[in-house]
C-alpha cells in the first residue's frame, strides 16, 4: 500500500487588460498569458510557451522554447 502525498495549492488569474492575463500561485507571480481562446502565448521563469487550438474540437499545437 502506498501513501500518496497531498498538499496545498492556490491558483488565481487576474484579467489586467483584454488578452492579457497574471497568473498567481502561492509563491506570488507565475507567469503571464497574452492571448485568448484558440491561440495564447504564456511567458514565466522556464520560457516561453504558445498554444494554437481550434475551439470546441479538442485539437490543439503547443511549442515551447526554454528560457
Amino acid at each position: 500500500m502506498s501513501l500518496h502525498k497531498m498538499g496545498f495549492r492556490f491558483k488565481k488569474s487576474i484579467k489586467i487588460l483584454p488578452g492579457v492575463k497574471l497568473n498567481l500561485s502561492k509563491k506570488g507571480i507565475s507567469s503571464l498569458s497574452i492571448g485568448k481562446k484558440g491561440a495564447t502565448i504564456n511567458i514565466n521563469d522556464k520560457g516561453v510557451q504558445a498554444s494554437l487550438g481550434i475551439p470546441g474540437t479538442g485539437m490543439s499545437y503547443t511549442t515551447k522554447r526554454k528560457k
